[in-house]
């Protein structure tokens, strides 16, 4: 079995069981139309804080034009989140600090 893992604050992050955990979430923000403003990342940031790991939807209206690989590494970068996963239209990260 391949691992795969990325090392954040000095902390490891193993990518694959992120990825199984995941597969159980139901996406708990949508980003539609309006896109990343302020108030979506502020309120991915509280989640993120709260669960540590989240699945968003991105809608086909706010992905117009857009790379759907791009605009979630601008997402998690947004967020100072790790990207965990990006399938089709939906998007995992992953909150590694402790404390925030």
């Amino acid at each position: 079995m391949i691992t795969q893992e990325r090392r954040e604050s000095g902390q490891s992050i193993n990518i694959p069981a992120l990825r199984d955990e995941a597969r159980n979430l139901e996406s708990i923000i949508r980003i539609g139309k309006n896109g990343l403003t302020d108030s979506v990342i502020a309120e991915i940031v509280s989640q993120l804080k709260k669960k540590r790991l989240i699945k968003l939807k991105l809608l086909k209206a706010f992905l117009e034009g857009k790379d759907k690989k791009e605009t979630a590494k601008e997402i998690a970068e947004k967020t100072k989140s790790v990207l965990v996963q990006q399938v089709g239209f939906v998007v995992v990260l992953y909150w590694p600090r402790k404390g925030d």
